[in-house]
């Protein structure tokens, strides 16, 4: 993926995130009940735009953020 989309995509999570009060640790941690083996380092590093996101991250992030894949894209 284009390092620059990587990017955007994170500032949006973290944006979502963080409109959501929800730590990192947080995020990370509804990912892992979701089945998702994440750290909250590697969700520091997807809202910088350093680890590429995989679909079944996507698809829980949607999910735990209550959100659309417009939002998390745009």
């Amino acid at each position: 993926m284009n390092a620059e989309i990587e990017k955007r995509i994170g500032q949006n999570i973290r944006r979502l995130r963080e409109e959501r009060n929800m730590t990192q640790e947080t995020l990370a941690a509804r990912l892992q009940l979701g089945g998702c083996d994440i750290t909250r380092s590697a969700v520091a590093k997807i809202e910088v735009g350093q680890r590429h996101l995989y679909p079944d991250e996507i698809i829980l992030i949607k999910t735990i953020l209550e959100t659309t894949y417009d939002e998390i894209f745009q």
